[in-house]
């Protein structure tokens, strides 16, 4: 099949597929993908939780980095991801192109950046990061293999993003299945077999990242996108990357706020409940995340739909995939609250069989399963406004998201309520962002032609 037919079948297959179909058959590769990575997550903390509640400590800790690495390469991914579509959708490849190699490019110098600077202020990043002295030996040995490899895991999250806003889910898939098992596996041989500890987590992600990167990379380099990563691609003369940043802004803002917010998690839960505090919020948040996954791969199959619709001047099939998308990640989080809420306290158990632990992190969770109700307009909202390049409102409804609403409840609660405050501060936070949402939904919708173009 030439260039030219391919990419006419992708244009169709993005315009013209009945939505509901659309949407599920590009969310099931990146819910499959989430889950192995979400499960690897767990895996990772129960594996580490053997070692001990500060150990289990330091993967919160840790997270923390991760989710720096993940800010930038979703800043990346999703504005350059959010433009390649929209001009796919009004069908000028050679334009997406440059966009997606130029996002590339600013997300694997964005890594060199962090490691460079991760390296250098090590251990004041170790305390920044939430570490207890107890902790800190561990999150220095975890954290290690990360900084290796931190080009790697950013430009991952790039490369994946822009195979997703391409509607190639099934192409990133690949790359992060095949990472996500490869850890797994890893984890239990340097943790146990090779007797590494934790350092051996480190190195088994690192490795894994590194694997990940190489697939996704090689998925663009082989001529299986409608994008293609040329060095000669690369660009700084016009406002490509700058368009880049400011479309994809609202993930770093997002992401960047959600790491602050993890480090206050930390240092709160540290203060009110020592290392089995931070150890409980750590597993919460990972048992949480397991849980709103699915709903969140469900939104990533509507945001190629929604930018490649709103490219192409198809503004009813937007708004079509955005109730659609609603009603569907509605559905399946109030089945997963149910179960979570009924299991809790051996969900937490299966991570570390700790009663303090157990008690702290069973109310955490219950309280987390509640709020989670509320996330999908927030999110499919955010996701439509940052589709579309709607950059203000997808900024604002991200930094509510994010942490703007979260971080003062964090300072505030606590001194209120102690402990519970720490626990109460998120599930509120996500409550107190659904009238943003809903006041946005219905301004996009109102300036948005009715008719298509």
């Amino acid at each position: 099949m030439s260039e030219s037919s391919a990419a006419s079948s992708q244009y169709n297959k993005m315009t013209q597929t009945p939505i509901h179909k659309l949407i599920v058959t590009l969310a099931i590769p990146t819910v499959l993908s989430m889950m192995v990575t979400t499960i690897y997550n767990l895996v990772d903390t129960a594996f580490v939780g053997t070692l001990g509640t500060s150990a289990s400590g330091a993967v919160g800790v840790v997270f923390g980095f991760m989710s720096i690495l993940q800010a930038f390469g979703f800043m990346f991914g999703q504005g350059a991801g959010s433009m390649l579509s929209r001009r796919l959708g009004a069908r000028d490849v050679k334009t997406a192109g440059i966009i997606a190699s130029t996002g590339f490019a600013a997300s694997f110098t964005s890594g060199i950046i962090i490691a460079v600077l991760g390296f250098i202020f090590e251990d004041p990043l170790i305390r920044m990061l939430g570490s207890t002295d107890t902790i800190a030996p561990y999150a220095r040995a975890y954290l290690n293999n990360i900084m290796f490899v931190a080009p790697f895991c950013a430009s991952s999250f790039t490369l994946n993003n822009m195979l997703r806003y391409e509607g190639k889910a099934k192409l990133g898939m690949i790359g992060l299945l095949t990472g996500g098992i490869l850890n797994i596996g890893g984890d239990a041989l340097f943790i146990f077999g090779m007797d590494m500890g934790i350092a051996g987590a480190g190195l088994s992600t690192a490795i894994s990242q590194v694997i990940s990167f190489s697939i996704l990379l090689v998925m663009f380099l082989s001529g299986k996108t409608e994008s293609k990563l040329l060095f000669s691609n690369i660009t700084l003369k016009d406002r490509t990357l700058i368009e880049a940043i400011e479309t994809g802004f609202p993930s770093l803002l997002r992401q960047g706020l959600g790491s602050l917010a993890t480090i206050l998690v930390n240092f709160k839960a540290a203060q009110y409940a020592g290392d089995a505090g931070v150890s409980a919020m750590t597993i919460v948040t990972r048992v949480a995340f397991f849980l709103f996954a699915i709903a969140l791969g469900i939104g990533q199959g509507f945001q190629p739909v929604c930018a490649w619709s709103y490219g192409a001047g198809k503004y009813k099939r937007q708004r079509e995939a955005y109730r659609f998308t609603i009603i569907l990640s509605e559905l399946v989080l109030v089945t997963l609250t149910v179960i979570a809420m009924i299991f809790s306290g051996n969900l937490i158990r299966m991570f570390r069989d700790d009663p303090a632990v157990i008690e702290i992190g069973t109310r955490a969770l219950r309280l987390q399963c509640i709020s989670q109700l509320f996330m999908p307009i927030v999110m499919v909202t955010e996701m439509l406004m940052q589709s579309s390049g709607k950059k203000i409102p997808a900024t604002v409804l991200s930094s509510l998201r994010g942490g703007v609403l979260l971080i003062p409840l964090l300072i505030v609660m606590p001194a209120l309520r102690g402990l519970a405050g720490v626990q109460e501060a998120q599930p509120l936070s996500y409550i107190l962002s659904v009238p943003c949402a809903v006041i946005m939904a219905r301004w996009f919708f109102r300036v948005t032609p009715k008719e298509d173009s």
